[in-house]
């Protein structure tokens, strides 16, 4: 199992990136997303990947973060999603925004993925919704990396609260969680003040 390639980014091709590994070029597809977040070519990049043998062939998958590595592998655990449809849907769904996606049963979100039907989103929703976990999203939103696991806790609450609060209201469940992001919380803010600073980020 290869999981993760370390090496100078050699060059970028329509739906992979080529990985320069002591003088072997590693051929991995990525996303459109993915692949603009990457730095200009010649330099040293660090690719988290999945690797795919088929009977004619052998492809790898890459990303970015363990995270995004994770919840692939949960999409293509899904019957009748594979590895270019797992990719497909992260390539307009970040985790976290599939995760709201998923706890919300925003059907629409999901199928806007290339290749990704209603039938098909509808159980995906139904076979995930206990692998991915709202709180994950929100630790994200509250603590980033350098600060995970110290601004959790009540804080992790508030926020999922509204969130859940936003979307029984109608809202989607995405702009639901940018809104409640944009939201600076105290140690003595409640949900509702958190509702109302949302909204007029939902306004504009």
């Amino acid at each position: 199992m290869i999981h993760y390639i370390k090496g100078e980014l050699a060059a970028l091709e329509e739906d992979k990136v080529i990985v320069d590994v002591g003088g072997v070029g590693y051929g991995i597809f990525m996303s459109g997303h993915s692949m603009g977040m990457l730095p200009p070519a010649g330099r040293e990049v660090c690719i988290y990947t999945y690797l795919n043998v088929k009977e004619d062939a052998m492809q790898l998958f890459g990303f970015l973060t363990r995270d995004d590595l994770r919840v692939f592998k949960l999409l293509i655990g899904v019957n009748g999603i594979g590895p270019k449809g797992g990719q497909a849907i992260l390539s307009v769904l970040s985790p976290d925004d599939l995760r709201f996606a998923v706890m919300s049963n925003d059907v629409k979100a999901i199928s806007a993925a290339p290749g990704i039907g209603k039938k098909t989103a509808e159980k995906l929703i139904l076979e995930l919704k206990d692998k991915l976990k709202i709180e994950d999203a929100l630790e994200h939103a509250v603590s980033g990396a350098e600060t995970f696991g110290t601004a959790g806790g009540r804080h992790g609450e508030v926020q999922s609260e509204a969130v859940q609060a936003l979307v029984a209201l109608g809202y989607g469940s995405t702009e639901a969680l940018k809104a409640v992001k944009k939201v600076e919380i105290m140690d003595d803010t409640d949900v509702e003040t958190v509702l109302k600073q949302a909204l007029k980020h939902m306004a504009f």
